[in-house]
């Protein structure tokens, strides 16, 4: 009798101790997932205050690289060093897709590394039961394959956005010009033309050349920053012909009236050749498309010939 009652309070106490074992560790999971998803700034320590501010804004706005930051930084010294070279390619293309300015160019790459590596068990598991040991390996590319899919959707995403400046370019130009003409001052046009298509990219981006201005900058150094910031053809020569002018002197709103113009005519242009294109395209579906008419009108007959005819 005392030997089942000490065991049955022996059992007590290992079930208490490992419940006070499971309820500490929930608390310490608990808080610890309470301190790391806390926006709190940083200390200013002996980093340099601005990447501290640079960080402090990306924790406040990403909830995932607030919760991975660590392996996040971590990842990023990797790219740094195996990536050196297509580093500011992913910087530009990260600015034109209109992403905030508070990422860095390898940060990125191992936030979507980061992501395609918590994806690996899902792909490990399925292709596993179904390929066997070649599983891991076809596991293995499609890793590869997801944080290659992350990187092309930034390029994509950079391209639309880049398409829609132009398209919505000339009519901001065109605002701009009635608005000095009219008497207002150039900083006061942009102001206004930046409210008027404030929800759209080309007012985002002439209202961070409007922020520029009015930090400081001179029109010079917050259009050449547009121009690094989009790298596009079409916008780099608007923005070259607005410097000039600024050089030479030339009225603004000269300028601008000009620049819609030829925005206007290069668009015009564009239509014209993908119109050209548009019958070269439709070659080979218009072909697919015979083929099948002709297979469904010459089909049953020549079924008939071959299962009647042969009989007979």
């Amino acid at each position: 009798m005392d030997f089942l009652l000490a065991s049955l309070g022996g059992s007590v106490a290992l079930q208490l101790v490992a419940s006070l074992v499971v309820g500490g560790a929930l608390f310490l999971a608990g808080w610890l997932l309470t301190g790391v998803l806390r926006s709190e700034d940083l200390e200013q320590g002996i980093e340099w205050r601005y990447d501290v501010s640079r960080i402090n804004e990306l924790r406040r706005i990403d909830v995932f690289y607030r919760v991975f930051q660590p392996a996040i930084r971590g990842l990023a010294r990797v790219n740094r060093a195996v990536f050196r070279e297509n580093l500011a390619e992913v910087q530009r293309e990260l600015q034109a897709a209109g992403l905030p300015r508070f990422w860095l160019a390898e940060e990125y790459l191992a936030r979507a590394e980061l992501i395609a590596a918590f994806c690996a068990p899902v792909y490990l598991y399925f292709f596993g039961r179904w390929f066997g040991g070649v599983g891991v390996l076809l596991a293995a590319v499609a890793v590869l394959v997801q944080v290659w899919f992350l990187r092309l959707r930034v390029t994509a995403r950079a391209k639309a956005r880049l398409r829609a400046i132009k398209r919505r370019i000339p009519f901001l130009l065109d605002l701009l010009t009635l608005l000095m003409e009219a008497g207002s001052t150039f900083l006061g046009a942009l102001g206004q033309a930046v409210n008027e298509f404030q929800e759209h990219p080309v007012g985002e981006e002439f209202g961070r050349v409007l922020t520029d201005m009015h930090m400081g900058k001179t029109r010079v150094e917050a259009f050449t920053a547009m121009r690094d910031r989009l790298s596009d053809d079409e916008i780099t020569s608007i923005i070259g012909s607005i410097l000039q002018g600024e050089q030479l002197g030339t009225p603004l709103a000269q300028v601008f009236r000009t620049q819609s113009d030829v925005l206007r005519i290069k668009r015009t242009q564009r239509a014209e050749t993908l119109a050209g294109e548009a019958g070269v395209n439709m070659l080979l579906p218009g072909v697919l498309v015979m083929v099948a008419t002709v297979l469904i009108i010459v089909g049953p007959f020549l079924l008939n010939y071959l299962y009647f005819g042969m009989a007979l």
